[in-house]
């Protein structure tokens, strides 16, 4: 039952971390377009661990650069340390 209570608890401290990182990129989304993209990139991100360029530009249909800027734009962390073959998450 301990184990149980460990995971549930552990499993919670990541939920609420999860929401706060939500809660700051969304700080973000003030004074934007209605058209802006950034809504969907903060959803895609928190959907998934860890994303690339290419990953964003295809799901929100914008080249590679733009998908770039949009990160950037955001502020992730970039995971690979790389100028080349870059990946974001929210760690």
């Amino acid at each position: 039952i301990e184990a149980f209570s460990a995971g549930a608890a552990k499993g919670l401290e990541d939920h609420d971390r999860c929401i706060l990182a939500r809660r700051q990129l969304e700080r973000k989304l003030m004074d934007r377009r209605s058209t802006s993209k950034l809504p969907a990139l903060i959803d895609y991100v928190m959907s998934r661990p860890i994303v690339s360029a290419g990953m964003v530009a295809k799901k929100l249909s914008v080249t590679t650069r733009a998908a770039q800027d949009l990160v950037a734009e955001i502020g992730l962390r970039e995971a690979t340390g790389k100028r080349r073959y870059r990946a974001w998450g929210v760690l």
